[in-house]
């Protein structure tokens, strides 16, 4: 390995992976689509990265979960699996397990939190990986933020499965309804171009499954084969001797198998795999139920996930466990073919390859197609022989492990022809064992895996963030900031040009952990214009439209907050409510200029009962809407999620701001939701009557000033910038 940067601390990684059931030990793989070998490869992959002594932290980053349905285990916030390695698990979408499509709407409140978390932990994570789309989206909206290198591994990906299941005779609408297809598959598109590496298996999947993307480019992929872990998938040759546990786990192995088995001692034909349409386990059944002759001379032992209750499973994995139960039944396989409910994947699953050794069998994968194949090399460092699909990943394997026969598994007599002809030669089969376990030793280890791994994070920290989409600058200034000044424009930072001037001064001048942001009525475009002809520093983050827009401002760049969008479209029907109100004739709906798509804007005036009669019809129909009346003739409709006041909040818990750290300003009634609280709220001299009302609250100050020599004497008055505070967490270099 090449030399490292140089570095106070060893490296700090993410591995994001979102769904699926993820913990430490016991991995439920194959309990349902979501939890296979993605979830295995993500928690090896962090246990060997956490022994390489250049790594510090390492963080599997995933989804809370807290479900009577699954495991406690899942509902732990922090998990520790050794002394730098942890999985650390955020809430998101509500506390039930949902599968990997349902979680689409919720990526912005895990972005939110996971800035939230990187904060708390006060370092950015030198790298950070995703896997899967989901895990994809989340990783390329913090590397725009922060800046830090960003590899991701897809697993698999929408254009090819939705190429899949078309083929399959899948209707698109009902892909498109089930898996939201084409949002993935823009998704992928992003994620590509924001990635600064992206990890496969193999060139096939580079080529094949990658070549239909429009943003892909040779050079962002790099080949990085997994690895096996050979303290556990070790020959059958070389047996550790067995203790207590080993007999015992032994026993019950055999115990499962003579619940099916007439004549456990002959070869044993074994699979391992979820039970999906794609994995083909019909056709090696129909492959071994069709010959006789291979019924007599071994066993099939089909090993698919984990069930309780068929009728209770995913309607894909119910289809293939029913078929695999009705083939069973017409080729009477009884005493001949074992399905047993459930396997332990960590102990279990090497003996198992150990035993099929043992009795001079073979391991098939009969995958119609297959990225890369992690069971062939698992079976190949036990020593077992394989007959594999004549696709993708077990091509490269078994060209570089010389371990057993690619057949087209399309043709079921290919399966059976070559499972024969390893059986049948005692020559053929150790030499494929032999090679197997040599091999795999040579080609497909974890250290091997992740030091190539480790060399590449190298590369990519000292290349550096280059994309230029990213704004991770303003990211790393907000990560630093502990503090934060926010302020109304119009009547409370405008209104006297000398005492802006020094407010401008003052504002310049401030410590790197002191923000400045906007908070307006103006739509953006207006308060963007009003700032820039008054000289005013374009401030970290505006936000506009009376807190139903927020945007982040870097070098004159807006950037649209796609997280606060998403947290205000929950239950918002903006055509209902401007159809119903257009029946009250004391609104004037305003010019289109005014309007945005999460406020309504209206002129009326200060008639007693007015404003009243709005909110009733909102209530009547049962839409939920927050009403603001100010200056005494403006009437806005927002979410009712949205105002200024909650939108500072937002940003006050995605970027870990504590509420008494933030100082705001203003003059009108829309500023009350922003004023009141927990942040120091500072009333110009120049208020609005509405205003009154907060008189006497506390952490409220009606300064004795007007406009932003009012703001000035509120920071005066709450000593916000003279207490000393530690300089901002910067990223290691």
């Amino acid at each position: 390995m090449s030399k490292y940067p140089k570095k106070k601390k060893g490296f700090y990684i993410q591995l994001y992976s979102i769904h699926g059931l993820v913990r430490g030990h016991g991995l439920e793989l194959g309990r349902d689509a979501d939890t296979g070998g993605q979830i295995k490869y993500v928690l090896e992959l962090a246990k060997f990265l956490s022994n390489d002594p250049h790594v510090d932290k390492i963080e599997i980053v995933t989804r809370q979960i807290k479900d009577k349905n699954v495991s406690s285990d899942y509902s732990a916030e922090k998990e520790k699996i050794n002394e730098k390695l942890n999985i650390v698990r955020i809430r998101c979408g509500g506390n039930k397990y949902i599968r990997k499509e349902l979680l689409w709407n919720h990526l912005e409140e895990f972005v939110d939190k996971s800035i939230k978390y990187i904060k708390s932990v006060g370092r950015l994570p030198d790298v950070i990986h995703s896997h899967y789309a989901d895990a994809g989206y989340v990783c390329s909206e913090l590397t725009q933020f922060f800046g830090m290198p960003f590899i991701h591994t897809g697993h698999s990906l929408g254009r090819d499965k939705l190429r899949k299941l078309l083929s399959d005779g899948v209707d698109e609408k009902d892909i498109e309804k089930r898996y939201k297809i084409n949002h993935r598959i823009e998704v992928e598109e992003n994620i590509i171009q924001f990635a600064n590496l992206i990890i496969t298996s193999t060139k096939q999947e580079i080529t094949k499954q990658y070549g239909d993307y429009q943003n892909k480019t040779a050079e962002k992929f790099c080949v990085i084969p997994p690895g096996v872990d050979l303290t556990r998938f070790y020959p059958y040759s070389a047996r550790i001797k067995q203790d207590r546990q080993t007999i015992k786990l032994l026993q019950e192995i055999s115990s499962k198998l003579l619940n099916f088995f007439v004549e456990i001692e002959k070869p044993l034909i074994l699979t391992v795999c979820r039970p999906d349409k794609r994995k083909n386990l019909s056709g090696l059944i129909k492959a071994y139920g069709e010959d006789k002759k291979l019924q007599k001379k071994a066993n099939l032992a089909i090993f698919a996930g984990i069930r309780k209750d068929i009728q209770t499973m995913e309607e894909n994995e119910q289809e293939v466990l029913t078929e695999i139960l009705l083939l069973m039944d017409k080729y009477n396989l009884y005493g001949k073919m074992a399905i047993p409910k459930q396997h332990e994947t960590q102990t279990e699953v090497p003996e198992l390859y150990r035993i099929a050794a043992g009795t001079r069998g073979v391991f098939v994968n009969a995958a119609l197609t297959e990225p890369f194949g992690l069971t062939l090399i698992e079976a190949a460092a036990c020593g077992v022989p394989v007959v594999a699909t004549d696709d993708g990943g077990p091509r490269d394997i078994l060209r570089n492990c010389k371990n057993g026969i690619l057949v087209d598994v399309t043709d079921t007599k290919n399966i059976s022809k070559a499972i024969h002809k390893i059986i049948d030669d005692t020559e053929t089969w150790k030499k494929f064992s032999e090679n197997g376990i040599k091999n795999v030793r040579k080609f497909y280890t974890w250290k091997t895996h992740t030091g190539k791994h480790l060399e590449e994070i190298e590369k990519l920290i000292a290349k550096g963030q280059e994309n230029e989409n990213a704004f991770a600058p303003l990211g790393k200034k907000l990560f630093g900031i502990d503090k934060m000044i926010v302020t109304d424009i119009d009547h409370t930072l405008l209104g006297d040009e000398a005492a802006l001037s020094k407010f401008v001064a003052m504002i310049e001048s401030i410590d790197n952990n002191v923000g400045f942001a906007v908070a307006t009525g103006r739509t953006i475009d207006s308060a963007y214009k009003v700032l820039e002809k008054n000289g005013i520093p374009y401030p970290s983050i505006i936000i506009s439209s009376v807190g139903s827009e927020i945007h982040y401002n870097f070098r004159g760049k807006l950037i649209y907050s796609k997280g606060w969008h998403a947290h205000l479209d929950n239950q918002w029907n903006r055509n209902k409510i401007v159809k119903l109100l257009a029946r009250l004739k004391h609104l004037e709906y305003q010019e289109e200029e005014n309007q945005r798509e999460f406020k309504i804007s209206y002129y009326t005036s200060e008639i007693p009962g007015y404003v009243d009669k709005v909110r009733n019809v909102l209530i009547r129909n049962k839409l939920k809407a927050d009403v603001i009346f100010s200056h005494g003739q403006y009437l806005d409709i927002l979410p009712y999620r949205a105002s200024k006041g909650k939108a500072i909040r937002y940003l006050a818990y995605r970027w870990n701001i504590p509420f008494e750290n933030i100082l705001v300003a203003g003059d009108s009634g829309n500023d009350i939701a922003m004023l009141k609280g927990e942040m120091l709220g500072v009333v110009v001299a120049n208020y609005s009557k509405e205003l009154e009302v907060l008189r006497g609250q506390k952490r409220i100050y009606f300064a004795k000033k007007k406009y932003a020599a009012g703001i000035m004497d509120g920071i005066e008055h709450f000593n916000f910038l003279k207490e000393k505070k530690e300089k901002p967490v910067e990223q290691e270099s």
